[in-house]
């Protein structure tokens, strides 16, 4: 086994899967996909077999790459997967193609009308894209195939043979040249503070928050600023007076739950910026200008009105949660009882947009960031605004002009 390549690293538990390069390998039933991924990570992760569509949901295994660093591999179903079921499954591999960062295709047949439209589907999404022709062993036509491949793409595959390993470090070597650029991890923070800078984060521990543990968001805020040399101090939101009032100067920055957004901007200091952990990850995540453009709509919402709540997490509903209970209560008190807000959860994000007049999206800690920008592309193609849960709530409470982004 590659050294370089492990399951049981430090960085697995400390990277989570939203912030992980995912890699996608995408072919026919039978192309060889688990059986490549099983070559290239050097142990049995993937099923592998003889019958065409053993893999039928996408498996998804996090593994620290070396030099690539922490990834997500995806095994999907085969695209030419057939019946009701079939259909199913290739929806499935349809929602990891949106996630995919860097896309592997194998093509393992002459007829590859198939493997073209997906190479054409993500060039259309800008995707890095690898092309593999597998089972490099028992190829009949191998340079029929090379040549077929190469004239249709433009771009040279990588040959590969699962069963003697040969093409598997060329493979490697082609993800590493192949990883996005824009894939470095971008600072959460930007340049709202600097090295030794006091920022102040208030992270109320309601019937909300985990116990015994922060949410995600807040651990990686945390984590950059630390990572920046900031100053970090955190409070709950009942301490903040007391908080304030034993620092000899006021942070250079607050961040702040959304929930008490209005709350922590009446009592900060003059000098202090001020933000919260959902608009950094709009921007993180996201597109943070489409989404302030996006809350704008809602001066046009009326009471026959539709708008689509979307959070990442699939936790069990809560008395007071943000998505299903506040958010929905603020929107109704500005624009009437009759509004409709429907919410959904994970990935059940829908096609169809266009029945909605705006779409409110949570932060987007849970998948990466081309996930939530095939959400964004979604909005964008259906012409349906679309916003985030902290700049949302930032509007509705006048103060989104008065927050740092």
């Amino acid at each position: 086994m590659d050294k370089k390549i492990s399951a049981m690293t430090p960085a697995l538990n400390a990277t989570p899967t939203g912030n992980r390069l995912h890699i996608g390998f995408f072919g026919k039933r039978n192309s060889g996909k688990s059986s490549l991924i099983n070559a290239f990570v050097g142990q049995d992760i993937s099923i592998v077999s003889d019958v065409a569509g053993t893999t039928t949901d996408p498996v998804y295994k996090p593994m620290e790459i070396a030099p690539l660093g922490p990834c997500t591999l995806i095994d999907t179903a085969g695209f030419d997967d057939i019946g009701e079921l079939g259909k199913i499954r290739v929806e499935k591999t349809k929602l990891a193609a949106e996630k995919t960062d860097l896309a592997v295709i194998l093509f393992s047949e002459m007829e590859m009308e198939q493997e073209l439209e997906w190479y054409r589907y993500f060039k259309s999404k800008n995707t890095k894209i690898i092309l593999v022709v597998s089972k490099l062993d028992v190829q009949e036509q191998l340079e029929a195939l090379v040549d077929k491949v190469t004239s249709e793409t433009g771009t040279t595959p990588v040959l590969v043979s699962t069963k003697t390993g040969e093409g598997v470090s060329k493979l490697k070597e082609e993800m590493i040249r192949n990883t996005p650029a824009d894939f470095e991890m971008q600072s959460i923070t930007g340049d709202l503070v600097q090295k030794q800078e006091l920022v102040l984060l208030v992270m109320p521990q309601d019937i909300q928050a985990p116990k015994g543990r922060l949410i995600l968001p807040q651990v990686q805020t945390i984590r950059d600023l630390l990572d920046k040399k900031c100053l970090v101090m955190s409070v709950t939101t009942d301490q903040l007076e007391a908080a304030l009032a034993v620092l000899k100067e006021p942070p250079a920055l607050i961040i702040t739950d959304s929930q008490v957004f209005k709350h922590v901007y009446e009592l900060k200091p003059e000098q202090s910026k001020i933000t919260s952990f959902s608009t950094l990850f709009a921007g993180f995540k996201g597109d943070l200008s489409y989404y302030v453009e996006g809350a704008k709509a809602i001066d046009d919402l009326t009471e026959s009105s539709k708008v689509l709540i979307a959070e990442c997490c699939t936790h069990a509903p809560l008395t007071e949660d943000i998505g299903r209970v506040k958010l929905p209560r603020m929107l109704r008190k500005k624009i009437g009882e009759g509004l409709t807000v429907d919410i959904v959860s994970g990935t059940d994000f829908p096609n169809d947009l266009s029945d909605y007049d705006l779409v409110i999206q949570c932060g987007g800690c849970m998948f990466n960031r081309k996930y939530i920008l095939s959400r964004i592309d979604r909005a964008k193609k259906s012409h349906v605004p679309m916003s985030n849960y902290g700049v949302v709530i930032a509007y509705l409470s006048g103060i989104l002009d008065h927050i740092s982004m």
